[in-house]
């Protein structure tokens, strides 16, 4: 028998009540309840019935960490290169997962991809093949409510160590460097539901190693260098206006020394107070990566090179400012975090 066309939500109630007794659904739910018939389905997978439950406050922050994934076998050899999967870490229940992995890559992910996330979905994009170290132009989806990964539309070229960040369905990229390790100013935007690229007005530098994080309505693209001062880390930014279309350059922006990738902050949310997680502790000078999580940011870093991998939380309101709180976590997964980012589910 076919389903009725207009099929009541949850039989005898109200649909403002049957929409509300959806929304209150974990996260971790959603996969089944989208199997119990076509409504439902169709309700959990739209984009509004995720800004709803983001609107109302049923959205749940968590990070996603490029994790290395630790071996057990311990007569096994050593390998060079660690394999990379992505952990998911629930600031909440303190719980952790592992995603599935990406069909193309069940051995691992391509070494330093890039992610973010956007509407509830993690983005994967681009890195070097883990098996020849060829950088590739792969870009991945992964779905929280299907928990499948879809391959969308190649990037136009392939970049390593670019700026990357998100905001409702759209990807933004800029900087890195091609094939020829020359330093990048070419940016470009992905429309996830298009499944399209489109190219954006050049920055006015080249920015390699560049971190990119969203700020209000604005992409901004810390720091980097150019082809001929590699290392030298410049500290300004480039911000791209997306109501505009325009990019403005913003001196001092970076004070660190050092690297921003994975480690920048922004303190009380305010696009002028960018900080340097490597610098707010001791404890995480090496290998700083920073991800806010909304009330709580997770830090990650070792204190010194070949030191053992910490994991912490501070309160975001404190900032830089405020104290790492050091927290367990399961032998599998306390290995090297390369990257990450918060996805609100």
């Amino acid at each position: 028998m076919k389903e009725k066309e207009f099929a009541e939500l949850i039989p005898q109630l109200p649909e403002e009540l049957a929409l509300e007794c959806l929304t209150r659904l974990h996260y971790s739910a959603h996969r089944v309840s989208s199997l119990v018939c076509r409504r439902w389905c169709e309700l959990i997978r739209s984009r509004d019935f995720y800004y709803h439950r983001k609107q109302t406050g049923f959205t749940r922050k968590v990070a996603c960490l490029v994790q290395a994934i630790p071996v057990h076998d311990s007569d096994s050899k050593p390998v060079a290169q660690p394999r990379y999967g992505i952990s998911v870490f629930d600031p909440v229940t303190l719980c952790w997962d592992w995603v599935e992995p990406v069909p193309k890559y069940p051995d691992g992910l391509p070494l330093f991809c890039q992610v973010a996330s956007t509407e509830g979905k993690l983005i994967v994009m681009g890195g070097w093949n883990p098996a020849s170290w060829d950088p590739v132009k792969d870009v991945f989806v992964y779905d929280f409510t299907t928990r499948k990964w879809v391959q969308c539309a190649d990037m136009t070229s392939t970049r390593s160590f670019f700026a990357m960040a998100a905001v409702e369905g759209k990807v933004l990229i800029a900087g890195g460097h091609d094939e020829s390790k020359n330093a990048l100013n070419s940016a470009w935007l992905f429309d996830i539901k298009k499944n399209e690229w489109i190219e954006l007005t050049r920055m006015s530098e080249e920015r390699d190693e560049c971190e990119g994080i969203i700020i209000g309505s604005e992409f901004w693209v810390v720091s980097g260098y150019d082809t001929e001062s590699q290392g030298a880390f410049k500290k300004s930014a480039e911000v791209y206006d997306l109501s505009t279309g325009e990019w403005r350059r913003v001196k001092d922006a970076w004070r660190a020394s050092q690297c921003p990738r994975s480690c920048v902050g922004v303190m009380g949310g305010k696009s002028g107070n960018l900080m340097c997680w490597a610098e707010s502790d001791s404890g995480v000078r090496v290998g700083a990566c920073g991800f806010d999580l909304g009330d709580r940011t997770l830090v990650t870093g070792s204190a010194y090179q070949g030191a053992p991998h910490g994991f912490f939380l501070v309160d975001t309101k404190e900032g830089q400012n405020g104290k790492l709180g050091k927290i367990d976590v399961p032998v599998d997964f306390s290995g090297l975090v390369q990257s990450g980012c918060c996805v609100e589910i």
